[in-house]
């Protein structure tokens, strides 16, 4: 399967659950991660996709969701990780993510869904969760 990385950032504005979610995508390529902290003001919440296929990248994607997650403009913001690309021979479970991620040491909401963006198994899941949370911490 080819894919195309996101070179500088898509927007788009979506309803889902009856929230209006408007979602930047921003490419992870080195280059580009310094440009991240323009998008980060009035962020309620982080989907941070990693390829659970990719064993040689897991510490940077570590180390990454670590700096983006310690921003003060996202101390509030709550934390979906989409483990993708569970349909690979090797791809790491969402508890092994959890654990080479070091999810367990944050501390704000966070959730690990395994999921494959080609087929879209595991997407809604993700942000069923997202949706959820993000309304009861409205509703406070």
């Amino acid at each position: 399967v080819t894919t195309i990385p996101t070179i500088g950032f898509n927007v788009e504005t979506l309803e889902y659950k009856n929230i209006n979610f408007t979602v930047w995508d921003v490419g992870g390529q080195d280059k580009i991660r310094s440009l991240w902290k323009h998008y980060y003001q009035n962020t309620t919440g982080v989907i941070f996709v990693v390829d659970s296929n990719d064993i040689n990248r897991i510490e940077k994607a570590r180390d990454e969701l670590q700096t983006l997650m310690t921003q003060d403009e996202l101390r509030d913001a709550v934390l979906l990780v989409l483990a993708n690309k569970q349909d690979m021979p090797n791809a790491m479970s969402a508890s092994a993510m959890t654990d080479k991620l070091g999810l367990h040491h944050f501390r704000r909401s966070w959730y690990i869904q395994a999921c494959c963006g080609i087929s879209g198994d595991g997407l809604y899941e993700g942000l069923d969760w997202l949706a959820s949370t993000l309304q009861k911490q409205q509703q406070r």
